[in-house]
């Protein structure tokens, strides 16, 4: 199994990418940040469409980059899940098409799973160690993971409202920074006071995360200080640099009592909001005084790609796993959840 081609449209980005066994050839991802900037949010009907437009160009592409040909590709991996169905639909058809038109493997991947894999991109040779740890912490999901082998994951905590990257970006609308917000928020927080006000850190039980009364909080605020014409720039930037640091809080503290519950000695951390830089400082910190050996990929890596789906379909073709024609696309679904497959 030498070529793998992952494709990935589950949400906003178009993306493909070709593998070479466990090493990145190319990774092309094809943004839709500025069309929704104007709505302030992904709009579902308006995604889909734009992978219609995209994918050929971006799957040439990635081809290209590679160096190979469309008939060398040896298996296809696909996001199938979760995502906006239609989003997904688009991606999916291709994938299809393209493993029934070359008679290869086609393999459906849990998005989630890709972003663990996310972690393993950079160093191909020198894999994460199992058992270990993952913050998988997006726009659409916050989560502590086990991952105890490849395929093999317990789910630990889990947010029970937002997702901290849903915080990011709806705190970001507040405050009108554009979408998406978490970049603006994590550069605005470097010029404000994370001191400046004092919002809530949610406690509840075990490893789970809330963040909905941290967002009530903010606009609260914000409605206050618009009333009295104080919504400077200068205050904005406190206001970011307060929000960013309670959602650093709640996920460092939730995060290393996972550690030393599952008695791990290596976290990876994933998904879009893994880019923060405030929060990576903060984590490596944290990591760095309880002896855990931290890994967190490159920007690149950490928002949605097809390189890491890519990778979670090798995996998963290694151990004989296969899908048939009528795998189907799912708005939800928990990882482990592997429909319309076979062994």
């Amino acid at each position: 199994m030498r070529w793998i081609l992952g494709i990935e449209t589950s949400c906003d980005e178009t993306s493909a990418a070709v593998l070479e066994g466990r090493t990145v050839r190319s990774s092309v991802v094809a943004s839709q940040a500025a069309l929704h900037a104007q709505w302030g949010g992904v709009v579902p009907e308006a995604a889909a469409r734009q992978h219609v437009e995209r994918l050929n160009p971006v799957l040439q592409q990635a081809l290209d980059e590679a160096g190979i040909r469309l008939q060398q590709i040896d298996a296809v991996a696909v996001t199938n899940r979760p995502g906006l169905v239609g989003a997904l639909v688009v991606g999916l058809a291709a994938a299809k098409a393209l493993a029934f038109v070359l008679n290869k493997p086609l393999v459906g991947v849990n998005h989630l799973e890709g972003h663990l894999y996310s972690a393993f991109l950079t160093e191909p040779d020198a894999p994460i160690p199992f058992p270990h740890l993952a913050l998988v912490v997006s726009g659409g999901h916050t989560e502590l993971i086990l991952a105890r082998g490849h395929g093999d994951y317990r789910l630990l905590g889990h947010t029970l409202d937002d997702a901290a990257g849903e915080a990011f970006d709806k705190t970001a609308r507040l405050l009108h920074l554009g979408y998406p917000g978490g970049p603006e928020i994590d550069r605005r927080a470097q010029q404000g006071n994370p001191k400046a006000f004092p919002f809530p850190r949610a406690r509840v039980a075990e490893w789970h995360f809330s963040f909905s009364g941290l967002k009530t909080a903010v606009r609260r605020e914000v409605e206050r200080l618009q009333q009295g014409n104080a919504l400077t720039e200068a205050v904005k930037n406190d206001l970011c640099a307060s929000f960013q640091q309670a959602v650093i809080d709640a996920l460092i503290e939730k995060t290393m009592a996972a550690v030393r519950a599952a008695s791990v000695e290596t976290l990876t951390v994933v998904g879009g909001v893994a880019a923060n830089s405030a929060l990576q400082r903060q984590m490596r910190a944290a990591c760095d005084k309880a002896g855990v050996n931290l890994k967190i990929p490159p920007p690149k890596y950490c928002t949605d790609n097809a390189a890491m789906i890519a990778l979670a379909g090798y995996f998963r073709l290694l151990s004989g796993e296969r899908a048939d024609y009528d795998l189907d696309a799912y708005a939800n679904a928990p990882l482990g959840d592997f429909s319309n497959t076979s062994r």
